[in-house]
């Protein structure tokens, strides 16, 4: 319990550091903390000028971390994210350049811009946190944590991500416009300078990496895991669905549960932990069938929203004592 303890001080630390920049939007900040300690990537779907990227700029500098960010465009190629080999003309050898990719933060800006093949460049990245360029495979620095953002408006010009990449993010958020309060207070704190300027590292990242360990330690009761995979499964079964969740979604449940109880400070996991996880572990990665999907990214994921809330009601919630 004493190491649970050191991980949620160290966690709720991050989140409030990250507040100082992020106002009023704690259940994001704190969502994107449960995918840092999940050691998984977190798709941000929102409107321009709402926080996106400082939200990534202010994690990279409270964990003591290197930062980069990626413009994706049309014309971006994969070499341009994992990195090229140059010859020296000095030495008659090939050099490796590293790309933006190597680094502990990587901010791939509206991802849904590139072509699938840069896009699908990144797959290796976050699935197995390495890069083979020219048959050479070389480590990612950890902890390595990529969040991508896409616009769930403008639709034009754009590649919308295939299911495979889309199941390699662990969560999919929002960030939403503050009250009018809350923006006032972010003018107010940005009449001298930004806030993100003094942010401070308040982790460094061997501390993340051994938060990252402590989440495995949490304890699962065997009927809540029963659980989380009931409601995977009932995804797979759903009228309005032509995809389901895949096992990926059930081991994202799971992590994303015991992350959240070593938060909120306990060692277990309870039953209000993977029902709170379940919208941003789930919903991206559904497919609802032609018919009953119109509109938007928003509308699509709000009927995403809705049939997770009709597999929630229908799944019976397991009595842990």
């Amino acid at each position: 319990m004493a190491d649970i303890a050191k991980t949620t001080q160290l966690a709720r630390r991050l989140v409030d550091e990250i507040e100082t920049v992020i106002i009023g939007k704690r259940r994001a900040v704190e969502l994107v903390t449960i995918g840092l300690l999940s050691n998984g990537h977190v798709l941000i779907e929102d409107i321009p000028g709402v926080g996106k990227t400082m939200l990534a700029k202010a994690l990279a500098k409270a964990l003591g971390g290197t930062y980069r960010r990626i413009q994706f465009t049309p014309d971006l190629l994969p070499a341009d994210i994992t990195g090229t080999s140059i010859f020296n003309q000095k030495t008659g050898e090939f050099v490796f350049r590293e790309g933006p990719v190597f680094t502990n933060v990587l901010l791939a800006d509206e991802i849904n811009r590139a072509t699938p093949k840069t896009q699908s460049s990144l797959l290796e990245c976050m699935e197995e946190f390495q890069v083979t360029v020219d048959g050479v495979t070389r480590s990612l620095e950890k902890p390595f944590l990529v969040l991508a953002t896409e616009n769930p408006i403008e639709y034009r010009g754009t590649y919308p991500l295939p299911e495979a990449q889309l199941d390699r993010f662990l969560m999919r958020i929002e960030i939403g416009y503050p009250t009018p309060q809350q923006e006032v207070e972010v003018l107010n704190r940005q009449i001298k300078e930004h806030p993100i300027n003094s942010v401070q590292a308040v982790v460094t990242r061997e501390e993340v990496l051994g938060m990252q360990e402590q989440v495995k330690e949490v304890h699962i009761d065997p009927s809540l895991k029963e659980y989380m995979v009931q409601l995977v499964t009932a995804t797979r079964d759903h009228e309005k669905l032509s995809l389901g969740a895949s096992p990926r979604a059930s081991l994202g449940l799971m992590r994303t549960s015991q992350a959240r109880a070593a938060l909120l400070g306990r060692d277990y996991v309870i039953p209000d932990d993977v029902k709170e996880m379940a919208h941003p572990v789930l919903c991206h990665r559904l497919v609802v069938r032609a018919g009953v999907s119109a509109g938007d990214g928003w509308r699509r994921q709000s009927q995403a929203a809705q049939i997770v809330n009709d597999v929630l009601n229908q799944v019976p919630v397991p009595a842990v004592d």
